[in-house]
């Protein structure tokens, strides 16, 4: 008789992973009385879905880890002493002027309702933390080194800066920092950060001797104000190079996990020699995740423009849906935009199915995944019975052709007619919102290409034409039995292609009263793209 599969926790990437963090910190010889997971917030543009990921991927081991009996903690470590690099797309060129200061010393471009430019970038991300669920210890970088917590590391590390320089050229061939100290002090004069070079250390005195000479960032030269002076690297007016300040953090607070994109890849490798040949502690396990894309190929950036907000996302889709997006794989560059919402939503309930046993799978190890996504979808706070399921385009087609001023009632009372809240209808009210908020800014109606047999292509067009002849809902229906009929077809498989067509999903609301809520022409518009696509 076979054994059943060991079942890891819920079963999914995340539980296995803690595992692993567990034996490695075993073998270290560490403690276990509190294990920290970290990711870095970027606070110089507006946070993007791949910054949202970045900080569930590291939660959700997290919560993997007291699911395993361990206490653990996710730091949401806001990178605010960075300095500006270029003003991101949508904000005013006047921004310019600030270029190299520190974020968290730049005036908030948007009025007075942020302490300044990085505190008002990292709330946007912490807000969406807050809207999903996250439980987080937020640490503001400029306040980290203003209190001092990396102070024992920066000395550390610039006593042996010259070592420190040569381990950053052996891993990625830099030779900047062969003659320079990692280290940018803000300069006393003009107030840049990026302007700045460190030349000299002064151990006796924990002074560091600079410059004000420039720098060239982002393909642009910024000029300096030419003013030498020294400065206390104990009294928070600088911050370490990027090369070397991930060991620092590590260290001092002491993190045992994080995941990192692959864009920083070149600097993770050298903060693990630093961490490890300098500071002399073993850095924490990581994973290595790809990024997101837009639909046109490039990598989502906070500053070139194509950012998608988790704001964005929240206006047409649940958190629930966008951690799914987030968590369903951790390896591979994807491609996402706004219309992937409508899939993901619909996919949140065919895992909410398998979840309360709607939806059979035989493979216990897939099932106990499949319910452990599921789970993590939730942040581990799964509601006790399931949400209304009503496939996304069937909302927004409903929502498309409501009469002003009455929409929810008009919509609820179609789908009470479908029968579609005959289980409930937890989770309505939202889910027309979403559809509402669809209709009003995209002309264009949630689309899923369906791939059509050359008769089911025929079929189509056949029944377009008796569409056109039709007089109402009882006509609408007894036409596609007798299109079905002429072709020898069954009128179930057509229904299902017509359902697939017209509302995603391979069953739905009966066909007649359905065409003639949503208008004949409108779904006949419907099925002329999709033959036309075919």
């Amino acid at each position: 008789m076979t054994s059943p599969p060991e079942i890891i926790g819920h079963g999914t990437w995340y539980d296995k992973a803690a595992k692993e963090l567990i034996e490695r910190e075993l073998r270290l010889g560490r403690s276990l009385d509190l294990i920290r997971t970290e990711s870095g917030l970027g606070a110089s543009g507006f946070p993007h879905i791949g910054s949202l990921g970045d900080c569930i991927r590291n939660y959700a081991i997290a919560l993997a880890l007291e699911e395993q009996g361990y206490k653990a903690e996710y730091i949401a470590f806001s990178d605010d002493k960075d300095g500006l690099r270029k003003v991101p797309a949508g904000l005013p060129k006047k921004l310019e002027k600030w270029l190299g200061y520190p974020v968290s010393d730049i005036p908030d471009p948007f009025g007075r309702c942020h302490e300044s430019f990085g505190d008002h970038m990292s709330s946007l991300l912490l807000e969406a933390l807050d809207v999903i669920g996250v439980d987080y210890r937020f640490m503001s970088g400029a306040k980290v080194y203003k209190q001092g917590l990396l102070n024992r590391e920066i000395i550390e590390i610039l006593e042996k800066a010259e070592r420190a320089g040569r381990i950053i050229y052996e891993e990625i061939g830099q030779t900047k920092f062969l003659n320079s100290l990692p280290y940018f002090p803000v300069c006393e004069n003009c107030g840049r950060i990026y302007t700045t070079n460190a030349y000299k250390y002064l151990p006796d005195e924990r002074k560091v001797l600079y410059r004000c000479e420039g720098m060239e960032v982002k393909g642009r030269w910024l000029e300096g104000c030419g003013y030498e002076g020294e400065v206390d690297v104990t009294a928070g007016e600088g911050k370490l190079s990027w090369k070397v300040e991930f060991a620092a953090r590590w260290r001092a607070l002491d993190i045992r996990f994080e995941a990192y994109g692959k864009d920083i890849a070149d600097s993770v490798k050298v903060n693990d020699r630093i961490c490890r040949e300098i500071l002399g502690y073993e850095p924490p396990m990581h994973v290595q995740y790809e990024m997101f894309l837009d639909k046109s190929g490039r990598k989502i950036s906070k500053s070139a423009g194509n950012v998608f907000t988790p704001q964005v996302w929240f206006r047409y889709g649940s958190p629930q849906s966008l951690n799914l997006l987030l968590l369903k794989r951790f390896i591979g560059t994807r491609s996402v935009g706004v219309e992937d919402i409508p899939v993901y939503m619909d996919e949140l309930d065919r895992l909410e199915d398998v979840y309360f046993d709607r939806v059979n799978v035989e493979d216990p190890k897939e099932r106990a995944k499949l319910r452990g996504l599921y789970e993590y979808c939730w942040l581990l706070k799964p509601p006790r019975e399931p949400s209304v399921h009503i496939p996304y385009r069937l909302l927004v087609n409903l929502a498309r052709v409501a009469p002003e001023g009455r929409e929810e009632e008009y919509i609820r009372e179609k789908l009470g007619e479908y029968g579609y809240l005959k289980r409930g209808e937890r989770g309505l009210e939202e889910r027309i919102r979403y559809a509402l908020n669809w209709v009003r800014d995209f002309e264009e109606p949630v689309r899923k290409p369906v791939e059509l047999s050359e008769e089911e292509a025929e079929a189509v067009r056949m029944l377009i034409e008796e569409l056109r002849r039709g007089r109402g809902a009882d006509d609408y229906q007894s036409a596609v039995f007798k299109v079905a009929r002429s072709l020898g077809l069954s009128p179930r498989r057509f229904f299902r292609t017509l359902y697939l067509i017209l509302i995603g999903e391979p069953q739905g609301p009966r066909f007649g009263p359905y065409v003639e809520a949503i208008g004949v022409e409108n779904a006949i518009g419907e099925l002329e793209r999709a033959v036309e696509r075919d």
